[in-house]
């Protein structure tokens, strides 16, 4: 059986690190926690655990300090995880037979990042990520802001999801890293215009996002899924512009990267309905339903496009095209994934009344 470092970098998280470390302390056979300079209770938290706690000043860099937790790992494989990141018990049973079991000459474990819950429990944001890496492979962090940790070799994927629950958003701390970067003149990578593009967007300066988005689809390097959700979070810009001439030649330009994604699917429906052409719409929200899930998928993938979300809006648009009987089908359908959903319980008494 392979042995495991657990690796973490943490600042101020007294609010959720004993949450995280009992949800895999006894799955790990060594825990190593580097703190950037808390002034709460997070290093007593720490020690709590482990006798392994090192400090490091913050740079401003995450890649390095990252990095510097890596660097005191003594087992075979590394296990990363974030404060406020916790396993849940299918996949704490799913992590302990990956360790009876895994070939050793695997040099990295992708798992699927959960991101996001809704009320009802469904995951609203998954994608994967290079999760328990070889250490003898020294791979290495990059990036100082949305940093990635670049791995080669065999690499296969599990179905062990880590599951993120936040309690707090840093607003602004990643843009102020960009800022900084600009303010240096460094160089910005595709990447970088990407993850910049984000921070703008959520951050609500969408003018600029926009234009950052555009920086990254300008050039012929980067990863096709960030141009792809560049195209879709830059169709986002302008309709929170009210500019929706030009969210749809956003939308169709993701078709440029890859064949149609229900994200986009869905977007473009929702443009549709907007403008109260709800036959048209039916038919982008109906494509969004006939894409399979797909669990070898990297990239960003937000389960409700292909869920819940076009079968609601399927309710509505085949509502007002009269087709009752097709609406409360897809309503149903959508109650299957939110069934205490207020707004899916008033449209089933609805059309409960209009089919009596």
């Amino acid at each position: 059986m392979v042995t495991v470092s657990l690796c973490m970098m943490v600042k101020n998280e007294e609010a959720v690190l004993a949450r995280c470390l009992d949800s895999v302390s006894d799955l790990v056979d060594e825990i190593n926690i580097v703190d950037t300079g808390s002034s709460d209770s997070t290093v007593d938290i720490a020690r709590n655990y482990t006798d392994r706690v090192f400090f490091f000043k913050w740079t401003g860099n995450f890649a390095e300090a990252r990095n510097e937790s890596f660097s005191h790992a003594t087992q075979d494989y590394i296990f990363f995880l974030d404060a406020d990141d916790v396993l849940l018990e299918r996949d704490r049973e799913a992590f302990k037979q990956l360790k009876e079991t895994l070939d050793p000459r695997i040099d990295s474990v992708s798992m699927f990042y959960h991101n996001g819950e809704d009320e009802f429990g469904n995951v609203t944001l998954r994608y994967r990520r290079n999760r328990l890496v070889k250490r003898s492979r020294n791979f290495i962090w990059e990036g100082d802001c949305h940093n990635y940790l670049k791995v080669a070799g065999r690499i296969v994927n599990s179905d062990i999801a880590v599951t993120h629950r936040k309690i707090k958003h840093s607003a602004g701390r990643n843009l102020d890293i960009y800022k900084m970067k600009i303010e240096r003149g460094d160089t910005f990578t595709a990447r970088d215009h990407f993850y910049h593009g984000n921070e703008l967007r959520e951050n609500q300066h969408y003018r600029e996002a926009i234009e950052s988005y555009k920086n990254n689809l300008a050039t012929n390097e980067g990863w096709v899924d960030e141009k792809i959700n560049a195209c879709i979070n830059m169709a986002d810009c302008y309709r929170f512009l009210n500019e929706r001439d030009n969210e749809l030649p956003s939308l169709f330009k993701s078709f440029e990267y890859s064949s149609p994604r229900p994200e986009v699917l869905c977007r473009i429906g929702d443009h549709f309905k907007h403008k109260k052409d709800f036959r048209t719409a039916a038919y982008w929200y109906e494509l969004a339903t006939n894409i399979p899930e797909d669990n070898e998928q990297w990239s960003f993938h937000y389960p409700a496009y292909r869920t819940w979300y076009p079968h609601l809006q399927l309710c509505v648009c085949y509502y007002y095209l009269n087709r009752f009987v097709t609406s409360n089908w897809h309503n149903e359908e959508a109650r299957k994934y939110r069934p205490e959903d207020r707004l899916i319980l008033h449209n089933k008494k609805l059309l409960e009344f209009k089919l009596s």
